[in-house]
């Protein structure tokens, strides 16, 4: 019994094991040679946060749902680097639009250097993921492309905002479904379908990886609460400090609105106030800590760590299912 990768799953199975730590250690070697450029100065920022490490979430759902069929198959770990490529990238333009300080635990790129920098070493890995995609097919191009649209849709619908008279609440399961379901379904469906699977499983895998991408960013909502030690390096309480409104907040909101209830409406006029300040921000956190709203956003998480083990129903029986499953739990794991 190993644990693999960052996220404390636990694998039963010796040649599972293998597979895994194998594919993963490959593609770390691929995402080292893919940041490579002829001028030192890119190298060092396409490394920046790839040398900083992180979950490798994706590349690991790629190398599980790979095992139902050739797990050695030769584009498994290409694709598996183009997902976490695509995703680095995201991050650098993430902490450009949110002017982060942090990332990873290391100095963000926007902060190391400066915002023009942080975009187009994005810029960077995006055309670096699109070179090793077009040594795997028209059809691994199309589904990237379509992901690569969600996602930016995602984006652009969080920063729009909900329009009159949609609920906070399913705007805000639209974006994420968008910004990070996109992204983790063609995990799923990439390392099925480079393995030669069947369609029936490339579908399953595809869906199971859109509810389970939900459940890692609801639960890293609740950690940015919940937790005092940030796993994603960055600092609790930062989402509240950016007044980016997730959806224990959201929670929040819906409740004071509901009940007209003082004391909520009260904390929401905090929230909703100039959170630099630290003794504010921390009387904040500590009152959001204790409200019902943070619950309910983990029962939100465990719902959909429930559908996507609900997905793999039609799979066969095996250390390659039972990871699967175990990866709904580790995930939820993280937000208590």
């Amino acid at each position: 019994m190993t644990v693999v990768g960052p996220l404390g799953l636990t694998v039963r199975d010796q040649t599972l094991e293998a597979d895994t730590q194998a594919g993963l250690a490959a593609v770390e070697e691929g995402l080292l040679e893919a940041t490579k450029s002829d001028v030192p100065f890119i190298t060092e920022a396409a490394q920046h946060l790839v040398r900083a490490g992180g979950k490798r979430f994706r590349p690991l759902l790629v190398m599980l749902a790979a095992q139902f069929g050739d797990p050695h198959a030769p584009g498994i770990v290409p694709s598996a680097v183009v997902v976490e490529l695509t995703h680095l990238a995201t991050l650098y333009h993430d902490d450009v639009m949110d002017e982060a300080d942090v990332r990873r635990g290391v100095a963000s790129a926007n902060t190391r250097w400066d915002n023009s920098v942080a975009v187009l070493t994005g810029d960077f890995l995006f055309a670096r993921a699109s070179h090793i995609l077009a040594d795997l097919g028209p059809e691994a191009v199309r589904i990237q492309a379509e992901a690569f649209e969600r996602l930016v849709t995602g984006q652009i619908l969080e920063t729009a905002g909900p329009r009159d008279g949609r609920d906070p609440i399913d705007h805000y399961l639209d974006v994420l479904a968008g910004k990070t379901g996109s992204l983790v379904a063609v995990s799923g469906r990439f390392g099925a379908m480079m393995s030669g699977a069947d369609e029936s499983v490339i579908s399953v895998l595809t869906q199971y990886g859109e509810r389970l991408g939900m459940a890692f960013q609801l639960a890293d909502d609740v950690l940015d609460i919940a937790s005092d030690s940030h796993e994603s390096g960055k600092t609790p309480g930062t989402d509240l400090r950016e007044g980016i409104a997730t959806l224990p907040v959201l929670r929040l909101r819906a409740q004071a609105q509901a009940t007209g209830s003082a004391a909520d409406l009260e904390l929401c006029a905090l929230l909703d106030g100039d959170l630099s300040d630290d003794e504010r921000h921390g009387e904040a956190l500590r009152r959001l800590r204790a409200h019902p709203a943070l619950e309910q956003a983990r029962h939100d998480t465990l719902r959909y760590a429930a559908e996507a083990r609900s997905m793999l129903a039609p799979l066969p029986r095996g250390a390659a299912r039972s990871a699967l499953e175990g990866l709904c739990d580790a995930v939820v794991h993280r937000a208590g």
